[in-house]
């Protein structure tokens, strides 16, 4: 594979994956995609404004095109989970346009380097990292965070699948997984 097709191929799967995170809030209420549902307050808007802010980082200021809208610091202990849910003064919509305007920024960064372009990576101790293994960090990240939300969503109405209507539409009902859980959880207990 020539490096343009290698290029394009992370692209596109990063691409799926940030469309598969955002489609977890659909249809879900404001509270819904705020609440926490961890232990350390994770929650579905939260996610997806954690990735933006990564990403505009990543696609961004390592490669010397800082993201034109003001950031918080992952050095400032203030200012360290800022990133990691959303306030009642930023809406659902300003996030998720916040996501779309950094997805823009990033794929333009995509587009006007090669693979092997390198950036400085601060938080990695100042390395020098080409843009290949950015691209597949972010990519590993974006699809580590949709997993998170896949769990997140399943646990609040029990909808899986990567778009809203799917979830709802397609696959067993909710009776088939009522059984398959008891079936699961019996297993577990008889080897406990």
């Amino acid at each position: 594979m020539d490096a343009d097709a290698a290029k394009a191929n992370l692209h596109a799967y990063l691409q799926h994956e940030r469309e598969a995170v955002l489609a977890k809030l659909d249809g879900l209420s404001e509270y819904d995609v705020r609440r926490p549902l961890t232990v350390t307050g994770t929650n579905l808007l939260g996610l997806v404004k954690h990735l933006a802010t990564w990403e505009a980082r990543y696609l961004g200021e390592v490669f010397g095109r800082p993201f034109p809208e003001p950031l918080p610091r992952w050095d400032d202990e203030a200012e360290q989970y800022a990133d990691s849910w959303a306030t009642e003064d930023e809406s659902r919509a300003d996030v998720i346009d916040r996501y779309r305007r950094v997805w823009a920024h990033g794929d333009a960064t995509v587009e006007a380097l090669d693979l092997d372009s390198t950036g400085r990576v601060e938080w990695w101790g100042d390395a020098e990292v080409p843009l290949f293994n950015v691209l597949t960090h972010l990519l590993a990240e974006t699809s580590r965070h949709a997993g998170h939300a896949d769990i997140l969503r399943e646990g609040l109405d029990g909808a899986v699948g990567t778009d809203a209507e799917a979830m709802a539409a397609d696959g067993p009902d909710a009776a088939f997984w009522a059984r398959r859980r008891e079936e699961i959880e019996a297993a577990a207990r008889r080897v406990d």
